[in-house]
């Protein structure tokens, strides 16, 4: 095994994160298996409790684990899935020696941080970065750590000195290589190297990478690859030795052909899409990073620029028209000149009001819509209101006694404990008898023609019989709705507390909602869709946690796409690809035919 630690000088949220995923795609370019651990020091077991504006957006996995936002970087770059397993925290670590202090583990032995908190991360890693990450299923050969913080932080300490500790173990020199991130500042028009020069004092100047300000992200890894970083990388872990298998290498080559040609036709796309996020946490935008790249990708699919429009919710609110008119003014002109409307997750009341104001301005002018979680219950509420008739109709979260609760917390969630008790993770959903007409199916449908029988991609179709006797929310088993043994199945992460009321849905569904996709036992709304609007669609999962650069969320790509004027194009295509520029070979079945 061979390690790439990645490391911050001077302070935090200087791009470690991007440069980590980079360069593990550099080394995939090769042909290599690579699998990432991000390190955080805080003592919090995961991310699932902390706030979004302290702290971000929480990640969400295959197997439920609330983690940092950079392993979806990891995920996003790499092609890869990961476990809470690679999320590392000081909480887990402390968590772990402690419990087993209190087995006895090490009866009679005073337990220190050195050598007992040291150990344990360095047996962590070793065990998580054996761990099949891809879909080969095989061992990886690199794993990339990154080490959250900023070296100097005394939180940082003890994982500072395992990583010195774990350099050793690997074994010779060409088994580790340290990769370390600073910020060189410009001050009246002069860099300021000196901080940056303390911290190389050791290092060859053929070993100093410069890290330019790019248009793009996605840019990153081309201009880490001009400067000479994979000839780098090569010598100093040799590599060469590794000799991965010529499909392997061939796939790599493939990948990275793709990601260049991808990222640089951007820069020659001169038409835009404005999309209106309507949100609780819009001051910082890191609380909906994976939102926004989900757009990104569906734009890049589109061969348009996005231009998103950040929007406070709570400024589309009355209120706001009394106290601050301006911002509500602004924010109703932003609202109306968008060409589609987005309403992400959140948690709370706070906001509520102007997010289903903007769901039925969206539902009323025909303009593209599309809810994620907490956005897909907004509208339910407003179209229980507004075409149901049900003026009192509301969610249980934001009226605990609603005299029409159209949204339940879900029973089997614990009320009291928060840590890591949502309905989390990969979860199917069956596309609903009836519902071919549904223009995101048909977005799904395209990649069921990819599996052939066999298991589906995290975020594609497969067709397989229902579960025996599942219910559906009007009665009868899916069995016995069904004219198709085998509906469409798609795997998508959820991270919810709360649901559609299965006692409204013969009502909403009378009136035209339609929804179109439930869970494997037919019980929970996991898809609406109105079919007589361009696109007007809420999901009660987060896809935005499995789009890839080169293979966009269906969701997303379907909203963007009608916000873009080209939604039957993107449908009509073959296998459900997409072309460079919309035209020429698709992506999305990967590049010669070879999955990416």
């Amino acid at each position: 095994m061979k390690y790439v630690l990645v490391s911050g000088g001077g302070m935090s949220g200087i791009g470690k994160g991007i440069i980590a995923s980079s360069t593990g795609l550099l080394l995939k370019s090769m042909g290599l298996k690579v699998t990432a651990i991000k390190i955080d020091p805080y003592l919090n077991i995961d991310a699932g409790t902390m706030s979004p504006f302290e702290h971000g957006e929480v990640f969400v996995l295959d197997d439920g684990g609330e983690v940092d936002l950079d392993l979806g970087n990891y995920e996003r770059y790499l092609q890869i899935s990961l476990s809470r397993e690679n999320n590392i925290t000081t909480g887990k670590i402390y968590n772990h020696v402690i419990h087993l202090e209190r087995t006895g583990e090490w009866l009679g032995h005073t337990v220190q941080v050195v050598p007992h908190i040291t150990d344990a991360v360095q047996n962590w890693c070793e065990r998580v970065a054996r761990i099949p990450v891809d879909d080969t299923k095989e061992e990886p050969d690199v794993c990339i750590i990154e080490l959250g913080g900023t070296v100097g932080d005394i939180e940082s300490a003890p994982f500072i000195e395992s990583m010195r500790q774990l350099r050793m173990r690997a074994g010779t020199r060409e088994n580790f290589l340290h990769i370390h991130v600073t910020y060189i500042p410009v001050i009246h028009g002069e860099q300021k190297t000196k901080l940056t020069q303390q911290a190389i004092r050791d290092v060859e100047p053929s070993q100093v990478v410069a890290v330019r300000d790019v248009s793009s992200t996605y840019h990153v890894p081309v201009l880490l690859e001009s400067q000479g970083m994979l000839r780098a990388l090569e010598d100093i872990l040799r590599l060469k030795e590794l000799d991965p298998s010529p499909s392997l290498r061939k796939k790599g080559r493939q990948t990275w052909n793709a990601w260049k040609a991808l990222t640089t036709s951007q820069d020659h796309v001169h038409e835009s899409v404005s999309i209106a996020l309507v949100g609780k946490y819009t001051k910082n935008h890191d609380c909906y990073l994976s939102v926004v790249k989900a757009l990104e990708h569906a734009a890049m699919a589109c061969s348009r620029i996005l231009n998103l429009i950040w929007i406070d919710a709570e400024h589309l609110e009355p209120l706001a028209e009394v106290e601050m008119p301006g911002e509500y003014h602004k924010a109703w002109h932003e609202v109306r000149t968008a060409q589609g409307i987005l309403v992400p997750g959140g948690f709370g009341e706070r906001g509520t009001d102007g997010m289903i104001a903007a769901a039925k301005y969206a539902r009323t002018t025909s303009k593209p819509y599309l809810g994620i979680c907490l956005g897909m219950q907004i509208a339910v509420i407003e179209y229980a209101r507004n075409v149901c008739n049900i003026p009192n109709a509301n969610s249980v979260e934001l009226e605990e006694h609603a005299s029409d609760p159209v949204v339940i917390f879900m029973p089997e969630i614990d009320r009291t404990t928060l840590g890591g008790t949502m309905r989390l993770g990969l979860r199917p959903t069956l596309f609903q008898p009836q519902s071919e007409w549904s223009r995101l199916r048909a977005l799904y449908g395209e990649e069921a023609q990819l599996t052939n029988g066999t298991p589906a991609e995290p975020n594609g179709v497969k067709a397989q019989p229902p579960p025996p006797k599942a219910k559906t929310a009007n009665g009868p088993t899916i069995e016995e709705t069904s004219a198709d043994p085998s509906p469409l199945i798609i795997q998508e992460r959820h991270r919810h507390r709360y649901e559609v009321n299965p006692a409204y849905v013969d009502v909403l569904a009378s009136n035209g909602m339609n929804f179109i996709g439930k869970d494997d036992r037919g019980e929970r709304m996991e898809i609406m869709e109105l079919k007589d609007h361009p696109w007007y669609v809420g999901v009660q999962y987060h896809p935005e946690y499995l789009s890839r650069v080169l293979r966009p969320s269906k969701p997303y790509l379907g909203f963007v796409a009608a916000a873009s004027g080209c939604l039957e194009s993107i449908i009509g295509r073959e296998n459900g690809t997409w072309g460079l520029n919309g035209h020429g070979e698709g992506l999305g079945d990967g590049v010669d035919g070879v999955r990416i």
